[in-house]
């Protein structure tokens, strides 16, 4: 009859070890708690009990858990035992129930004002050099995801109109502001893909405080609109975006102020009908008209508030914004990296936390 050999105990030791320093938690907790990061945590805490999992602990987890392989409930739990095991601590219950219900007492704000601080310190400490023309560049884009199929997710996040009810997943859309000199994420909204209030302008909207005066913005046509433009020029904010569609068939270079070949200053009236979203008093606050410069580059009409021909010459703002596709190749790293492509979250709540902790700066050059 075969007989099975038991490890020795030293040897089942430093299998706990190897096992142990396989997990991020503790890195991240560090990191939560370092001088750079603690005052912060400890103004977003929220009010707790001493629990197994409070606040501060349960994100660490919950970090270790979205950059892990492994992105199971079990997984996390069983390395937190490990981990509490090796420092000597009592030992704990491995079943999932305790941290679940933790992580459901994370409050979102806690999260997202933490990724937003930790992206405007990466883009406020970076070397000048890294700068455009001294100035900090903020990049806009959307993107989408999709996540299992329960009922709590098509509520919130109904699936495409052109697919029959039960072929579909539930979809959501999502903006994020980057910062072009690393490529951090400086702050994101998460929206419905179909109905009212789902579109990229909509959920644009809530992420303008994201903008700082001397910002430059760059996106594409989607955002160009009047007064998104009105709103930045009140702020001190330059933006540099493709013409929207509308008015590109409409653009006339024989008009205007000529400043060069294909390019010129011109005048654009605010809209006649008020948007829905817009109250009486705003729309009324809104100048009537905007001075903006039209250009021609690379086969595109571009928009821009930048309107000194000599301090930015038409070749300076082509080559800038062709920088604008890193935004694209920096949301991909990031869906990729945190495997967000498609959401393991069976709840709207807790598909809002994932896409909270989306903050990933690209690796420098």
């Amino acid at each position: 009859m075969h007989q099975i050999t038991r490890p020795s105990n030293k040897h089942q030791y430093h299998r706990i070890k190897a096992y142990s320093k396989k997990s991020n938690s503790y890195a991240f907790f560090n990191c939560l708690t370092s001088d750079a990061l603690l005052h912060k945590v400890e103004e977003l805490l929220p009010e707790h009990r001493e629990r197994l999992y409070p606040p501060t602990e349960t994100l660490s987890m919950f970090l270790a858990q979205a950059m892990s392989a492994d992105r199971s409930c079990q997984h996390i739990v069983n390395q937190a035992a490990v981990q509490r095991l090796c420092g000597g601590l009592t030992v704990s219950s491995t079943h999932t129930g305790g941290y679940c219900r933790a992580r459901q007492r994370l409050p979102l704000e806690m999260v997202s004002h933490l990724t937003q601080y930790l992206g405007e310190q990466v883009s406020s400490q970076l070397p000048n050099e890294w700068r455009w023309q001294g100035r900090r560049v903020k990049m806009i884009d959307g993107t989408t995801v999709t996540m299992p199929d329960t009922p709590s997710n098509q509520a919130s996040f109904p699936q495409q109109r052109g697919q029959q009810p039960g072929l579909g997943f539930p979809i959501c859309r999502i903006v994020g502001i980057t910062c072009l000199a690393s490529g951090a994420l400086l702050n994101a909204a998460i929206g419905r893909f179909n109905g009212k209030g789902g579109d990229e302008q909509t959920l644009l909207r809530t992420l303008q405080d994201t903008f700082q005066s001397g910002d430059v913005v760059v996106g594409d046509a989607f955002f160009a609109t009047y007064f998104f433009m009105a709103a930045m020029q009140a702020r001190g904010i330059d933006i540099l975006m493709e013409q929207q569609g509308s008015r590109k068939r409409a653009t006339d270079f024989r008009c205007g102020q000529k400043l060069g070949e294909r390019d010129h200053l011109i005048v654009i009236n605010k809209p006649k009908v008020r948007p829905y979203w817009m109250s009486e008093t705003q729309y009324n606050v809104a100048p009537d008209a905007l001075t903006i410069r039209e250009f021609k580059a690379s086969g595109k009409i571009m928009v821009t508030t930048m309107s000194c021909p000599k301090n930015y010459p038409k070749e300076m703002l082509k080559s800038l914004y062709k920088n604008r596709w890193h935004i694209e190749l920096d949301i991909r790293n990031i869906k990729d990296t945190m495997g967000m492509n498609v959401l393991s979250c069976k709840t709207p709540e807790e598909a809002r936390d994932r896409v909270k902790k989306l903050g990933h700066p690209r690796k420098l050059k």
